[in-house]
């Protein structure tokens, strides 16, 4: 009765309207949680409990894949704790203070390096976020605008980038067409990820915010210390030493060698796992890569070139960077316990058959030929509503792709097929981010260390503002076919769009 119909959808609805209402993200995912289990099991107790754990939580803490991303979070926690104890992160702020001079200059700052961090969203998220951290906070940017900053420049980036492991994912759902050839030629047509950079660049340079934004940014103008600094609450309370101890020999190169070493070590556990050293071009190894465990082998090499590099320079001692390292574990304690629930949520959904009602209506659709040409942006809203449910991009891609080019019968040369399946894209990466159970989402709020709900309230409107634009403009690409014509249509239509929201809340 409950599977794959409308009551599929009931338990992340649940989750993510009691998180937006009573702004507590633990007890409204394991209500969404126990809600699923319920429904699977027929409302039996005995039921219930045994597919919530053993067949949710233990299994999703038993997949390889997810494990992987656990390690890497650690293991980047670990890098980022001992970057801040051997003073690196505070020299880097020292330096970009004198460089970085206003808070237009520390967003623009902060969108160009979460740009050229193309590689993978997890890495993007929390490798910008302890990098622009001193800087956003020097110069009052809040909390909240660095996390939107972060989320916006991780997804939204990685789906234009053929070297990715969006990408790679993408190109894997695929069958009966070249899957890359069809990403590289979707890219124009993807609306919301190049609308979103009109949207962070719009408000940046127009000074301007709205919604619960602005009053996060008033707020932070207002919220400092005797000494002037930004005044935050801890996200962990499990600190053992509120007042670390902070190395004053620390350089920027502290801070610049390690997140070098975890760039370029990532990218060669990446194409290793995609079998680069066993013949395959690099394009090839990308597109087999397995992300998980190349960013584990990467941080790891990673971590390991970060304390020889401290112990060789003598800004840490041995004692002092293996206290980092628990330290490190215990700042990703939230992320970690989010995803954990989030990914158990994902399960339950998954059990009653989500994707698969949501896969029958695209169906459905593209069978009526009177609407082809609005195929587009049905795709889209449809993607977003299902990502947003289910908190997975991914997942997403994995339902609807396959859906699309089935329905025009793998013609690559069809630019209609081409368009839908770039909506799709866009739909599963608006939604991705829109959702407080999406764990791209949980990773911005680590890595902007801001609280996950007060995240996601700021940077709704935002996005939904970007996803109003996108579906007029998959309507218009359904009809002319040519993204020469609709992407800078797109871009003016965005640009005039905000500027009518700032002179209407200036007037308010």
């Amino acid at each position: 009765m409950f599977v794959n119909s409308l009551w599929a959808l009931l338990p992340p609805i649940i989750a993510i309207v009691l998180a937006l209402i009573t702004k507590e993200v633990y007890s409204s995912l394991m209500i969404g949680i126990i809600t699923g289990g319920l429904l699977y099991s027929g409302f039996n107790p005995v039921g219930a409990m045994n597919h919530i754990f053993v067949d949710g939580m233990i299994a999703q803490l038993s997949d390889p894949w997810n494990v992987g991303i656990l390690i890497f979070l650690v293991v980047l926690g670990s890098i980022v704790m001992l970057m801040n104890r051997a003073g690196g992160s505070a020299a880097f702020g020292r330096w970009a203070s004198t460089h970085v001079k206003t808070r237009l200059g520390a967003q623009l700052a902060t969108i160009a390096l979460g740009t050229l961090i193309f590689i993978d969203d997890y890495f993007n998220c929390l490798t910008v976020g302890s990098v622009m951290l001193p800087v956003t906070d020097k110069h009052k940017v809040s909390r909240e605008k660095l996390a939107y900053l972060i989320d916006a420049t991780a997804a939204p980036v990685c789906i234009i980038a053929p070297i990715s492991s969006w990408a790679a994912a993408v190109t894997g759902f695929v069958e009966g067409a070249n899957g890359l050839e069809l990403f590289i030629r979707a890219i124009p047509y993807n609306f919301y990820a190049f609308l979103t950079f009109v949207m962070m660049i719009t408000i940046a340079v127009g000074g301007f915010d709205y919604g619960k934004m602005a009053q996060a940014e008033k707020q932070c103008g207002i919220t400092t210390s005797p000494d002037g600094s930004l005044k935050h609450p801890s996200l962990t309370g499990a600190e053992d030493q509120p007042n670390p101890p902070i190395s004053q020999k620390g350089r920027v190169i502290h801070l610049v060698l390690p997140i070098f070493a975890l760039i370029i070590c990532c990218i060669i556990g990446m194409i290793y796992t995609g079998g680069f050293f066993d013949g395959e071009g690099f394009v090839t190894a990308f597109s087999n890569a397995d992300a998980s465990t190349g960013l584990v082998f990467g941080s790891m090499a990673a971590l390991l070139i970060t304390i020889l590099f401290y112990l060789a320079t003598r800004v840490l001692d041995f004692n002092e960077c293996m206290n980092a390292i628990p330290e490190g574990f215990k700042s990703m304690v939230p992320a970690i316990l989010i995803l954990t629930l989030a990914w158990t949520l994902k399960s339950m959904t998954d059990s009653l058959g989500a994707s698969e009602y949501v896969g029958g209506l695209v169906e459905q659709v593209a069978e009526n030929g009177m609407v082809m040409s609005l195929l587009p942006a049905f795709v889209f809203i449809i993607g977003a509503f299902l990502a947003f449910a289910t908190g997975t991009s991914w997942g997403t891609f994995g339902m609807l792709i396959p859906i699309v080019v089935s329905a025009f019968h793998s013609d690559i040369n069809n630019e209609l097929m081409i368009i839908a399946i770039s909506a799709c894209m866009a739909g599963a990466v608006c939604g991705d981010h829109c959702s407080p159970i999406s764990d791209t989402t949980i990773m911005a709020s680590a890595g902007g260390q801001c609280e996950h709900i007060k995240h996601v309230s700021t940077q709704l409107p935002y996005a939904i503002t970007v996803a109003a634009v996108s579906v007029f403009c998959y309507i218009l690409a359904g009809f002319v076919r040519n993204w020469i014509i609709t992407l800078p249509i797109s871009i003016v239509l965005m640009i005039v769009v905000l500027l009518a929201i700032k002179n209407f809340t200036k007037s308010k």
